[in-house]
């Protein structure tokens, strides 16, 4: 798997959301294998040309640039209903933007979003014996105006896990003698030194 063609693979980040006293967990697991060199962006630092050396794939003409795919799953404990987890599952997208895609006609994407609240709230509908069911199930969950932090971490999270997989990608030589780099960190952290202003002396 390659990711703006450096080596690419999982990534993993996740973020606390807290609402009405209680601090959920918003976390995202992404199968990083997309972009092109020229589009990648870190941390809103674009990288491209600073990095545009050494990429053998940019060599190889065995799949369109870009092409790839992104798996991302999004799991959360905050009690959500099927709808707004689609909601979340959706903002993956603005995520996977961040660091710098646009999304290849030749990537194939997956995005699903789960909740593991409410646990015990659904019930196996007993009957009791007279031979009627009883009572109801109840959920509870999250109003829809109050979605937004949610939908900000699930951002955030996806954006950070493409760079951890970015970041723990080594050089990986395949079949045929292929090989992939991974990113250079020492480079990127050189570049982003440069970008940070200097410090004032207190």
């Amino acid at each position: 798997m390659t990711c703006y063609q450096f080596k690419g693979g999982s990534g993993t980040s996740s973020r606390l959301v807290s609402y009405d006293g209680t601090e959920h967990v918003v976390g995202v697991f992404v199968r990083a294998n997309f972009g092109r060199r020229a589009e990648l962006v870190l941390a809103g630092l674009s990288l491209g040309d600073a990095l545009a050396a050494d990429n053998p794939m940019a060599e190889r003409s065995a799949a369109p640039r870009g092409a790839g795919s992104v798996i991302a799953i999004v799991a959360t404990d905050a009690p959500l209903l099927p709808g707004q987890c689609k909601a979340l599952a959706r903002r993956v997208t603005l995520g996977l933007a961040r660091t710098g895609t646009t999304g290849s006609h030749f990537s194939g994407d997956l995005f699903l979003a789960f909740s593991v609240g409410n646990p015990g709230a659904i019930s196996l509908g007993e009957w009791d014996r007279d031979g009627a069911r009883g009572g109801y199930d109840t959920l509870r969950f999250i109003p829809r105006g109050h979605l937004d932090p949610f939908f900000g971490a699930v951002v955030e999270a996806t954006e950070e896990a493409v760079a951890n997989a970015l970041v723990a990608g080594e050089d990986m030589v395949g079949r045929d003698g292929h090989r992939c780099p991974g990113l250079p960190r020492d480079r990127v952290a050189e570049l982003f030194r440069h970008r940070l202003p200097e410090r004032k002396a207190r």
